[in-house]
């Protein structure tokens, strides 16, 4: 990753941090190289970190990166406190993501805490101007599809979940989701 990648990725975290309940379980879909892990550390009390990319599963202080898909990876029911998505609802298929809610919604504990990155439609194009320019190195850019911010409330609305949080950041072209289950 190029520095501007890792930018937009620590900023990502440091919006979601705040989210995080103080010596939470969490569960991180789409943990990439466990970089939220490393920042959260001593504020989380374990992590998990699940990415189809991770070839073999690793174990660091107190979390763990393993590879793993949802729904393919299964979890005690009520497993945690917390689960993230920095910047990955955009790559999962419409046809799976009432699934994923369901998922989110049996492994987290009552008042469990979904906290989710979706950049805004304009940042594809952005992105595909910076990888030319050799600036960023976009991962994953060819998964993105059109996902729009507007349809992440919908997606995660009741019954599983209530909306605690919406704000902007990034000059607008980011959006951060904080829902809670019933």
């Amino acid at each position: 990753m190029k520095y501007m990648d890792f930018y937009l990725q620590r900023r990502r975290i440091a919006v979601a941090r705040s989210y995080v309940p103080n010596g939470a379980t969490l569960l991180d879909i789409g943990s990439a190289d466990g970089v939220l892990f490393e920042t959260l550390s001593t504020h989380i009390l374990r992590g998990i970190g699940i990415d189809p990319d991770i070839t073999e599963q690793v174990t660091i202080g107190n979390y763990t990166l393993m590879h793993g898909t949802v729904p393919d990876t299964q979890f005690p029911a009520a497993s945690f406190d917390c689960i993230t998505m920095l910047a990955v609802l955009e790559h999962i298929p419409r046809d799976a993501q009432q699934q994923l809610v369901e998922y989110c919604s049996a492994c987290l504990k009552p008042g469990g805490r979904v906290i989710i990155t979706v950049p805004s439609p304009l940042v594809d194009a952005i992105l595909v101007v910076l990888q030319w320019l050799r600036v960023i190195d976009a991962m994953s850019l060819h998964q993105h599809y059109g996902f729009l911010p507007s349809e992440t409330h919908a997606l995660f609305c009741a019954p599983h979940f209530r909306l605690i949080r919406h704000q902007r950041f990034q000059l607008g072209l980011n959006n951060l989701f904080v829902f809670e289950k019933c």
